[in-house]
């Protein structure tokens, strides 16, 4: 019988905190962070290191006397996305550690970016940081980095009356009785719908009206996936609909039918809305339902 292993446990730990000195260069760059601001060291070649160092990586040379500020914004170069943050972690929600080149930085540092989505933070991604109010001398005193912004949500509403035409008030009318109305053009023999008072094809006087039935064929159509109030499920059909009788098709919608079921040559009927609801207006037609007959070449 295998004997169970000896474990020993042990803690290392420093009553107070483990102190050491910063030195100049590190001590310079974390009392500016108290005073919220971020400093880089600038190197005899030129460059602005940040976070500082106190040798040149590149050389081994020591830095200038000469900090500079940078920032306070920067560009996020790469990033790892952390889905389920721990305690110790800066933020207690999804959060990225990300590597970000501060403005007038030549090289980056490591910090968290509160972007709500890592789609938010591809490379190339501008960001601010959000500062502690009470700062301690620790690169802490930036709580995080959020994305700049980009796009703003702003509440749109206009209020306008619009005041029918002789034409569409015709037409209406004949809506709010259950019937299509069209005009006839007596030079060229179209038959438009809803009703006109002149013909786009020959700009002729259409002074002959034609009340068409309530059916027709479906021409062309489109699948839509975005909610409507006036639709009797997402996803619905919106159609170009050819009522007999007419030339030029009008658009309603197709209900009654399953979306991917819906085709070109279909024929349908207007599902009108009780006779008592009826108002001079579209709506008292729900949509257009198939008939079951067979389909109609176009």
């Amino acid at each position: 019988m295998p004997s169970e292993p000896l474990v020993a446990q042990h803690v290392l730990e420093f009553p107070g905190g483990y102190t050491r000195t910063t030195g100049p260069v590190i001590g310079r760059f974390l009392t500016e962070l108290r005073a919220g601001r971020i400093v880089g060291a600038r190197t005899a070649e030129g460059r602005v290191l940040v976070p500082p160092l106190e040798y040149d990586p590149a050389t081994g040379d020591p830095v200038t006397d000469e900090y500079v500020e940078v920032g306070p914004a920067g560009t996020v170069t790469t990033s790892a996305w952390v889905t389920e943050p721990r305690e110790t972690h800066p933020l207690d929600r999804p959060f990225a550690w990300a590597l970000i080149r501060l403005d007038g930085a030549d090289t980056a540092l490591v910090h968290a970016v509160d972007a709500g989505s890592p789609k938010a933070l591809r490379p190339g991604a501008r960001v601010w940081p959000v500062w502690r109010q009470e700062r301690t001398g620790s690169i802490t005193d930036i709580s995080h980095f959020v994305p700049e912004v980009t796009r703003i949500v702003s509440p749109v509403r206009t209020e306008y009356r619009l005041q029918v035409g002789g034409a569409l008030k015709t037409f209406l009318e004949g809506v709010e009785r259950g019937v299509f109305l069209g005009g006839r053009c007596t030079s060229c023999d179209k038959v438009y719908v809803p009703y006109r008072l002149s013909c786009p094809q020959c700009g002729s006087l259409i002074a002959e009206q034609v009340e068409l039935p309530d059916t027709g064929t479906i021409t062309t159509f489109a699948i839509n996936n975005l909610p409507d109030p006036r639709a009797p499920e997402v996803p619905f059909v919106s159609a170009y609909i050819l009522i007999d009788g007419a030339d030029i098709p009008m658009i309603a919608l197709v209900g009654g039918v399953p979306a991917h079921e819906v085709r070109q040559g279909m024929r349908v009927r207007a599902e009108w809305v009780p006779e008592s609801e009826r108002t001079p207006s579209m709506a008292n037609i729900r949509w257009f339902t198939p008939t079951g007959e067979p389909d109609r070449e176009l």
